[in-house]
């Protein structure tokens, strides 16, 4: 993305829980850019273990930071909000745990939020073409997220996965005890009869 496009951008959304490796030069190249472009609402996606990098070169009066396991609502409410919610750090990222797993026998996931976008709707007990439909997605695309949430969690099968999501720890990574509008997006689908045939098992 070119600085003039950035410029015109009332909102850029950053999601540095990709490659963990990488953070320490990504977090720099971001406050690179943001010295130039200074208009725009930045929300970053940090994980816990960016959290003080992110403190350090990524919190400006422009910016906002949300955790990697930011709730769907946050995510929304911090970009409606715009330039309302800048400078700030949510919530989750200033609980005690920052919002992930605090269980020292369970490796940290990092999934990004297409991802556990993926896997929550999965967990809901969608296909592979609904949750396409929904998300306006390619079906190839939906099920590339879905494999790639795979690799980055060591999981083999269909059935791994369904346990993993079933599991506590799953439930507590896709918040799937709680609802943000999945159900009733859904709802209107089928009143739009923009529905897919519901055969596709994922």
């Amino acid at each position: 993305m070119t600085f003039s496009l950035l410029q015109r951008a009332s909102v850029v959304f950053v999601d540095l829980t990709n490659d963990l490796h990488k953070a320490r030069s990504a977090c720099r190249e971001y406050a690179a850019m943001m010295l130039h472009v200074t208009e725009t609402h930045w929300v970053f996606m940090v994980p816990l273990q960016v959290y003080p990098m992110a403190v350090e070169q990524l919190l400006r009066s422009e910016s906002t930071l949300l955790s990697s396991m930011e709730p769907l609502e946050g995510i929304i409410n911090a970009i409606r909000s715009g330039s309302r919610r800048a400078g700030e750090i949510s919530e989750v990222l200033l609980s005690p745990h920052g919002g992930d797993i605090a269980d020292e026998n369970t490796p940290a996931v990092s999934l990004t939020y297409s991802e556990r976008q993926v896997l929550r709707l999965l967990g809901k007990g969608w296909g592979i073409n609904q949750i396409a439909a929904m998300l306006k997605k390619s079906n190839k695309t939906v099920s590339a997220q879905k494999n790639s949430a795979m690799r980055r969690l060591c999981l083999r099968s269909n059935a791994d996965l369904f346990a993993w999501i079933n599991s506590s720890q799953g439930a507590n990574v896709l918040n799937l005890n709680t609802s943000y509008g999945d159900d009733g997006q859904w709802e209107k689908m089928e009143k739009a009869n923009t529905l897919p045939l519901l055969s596709d098992v994922p």
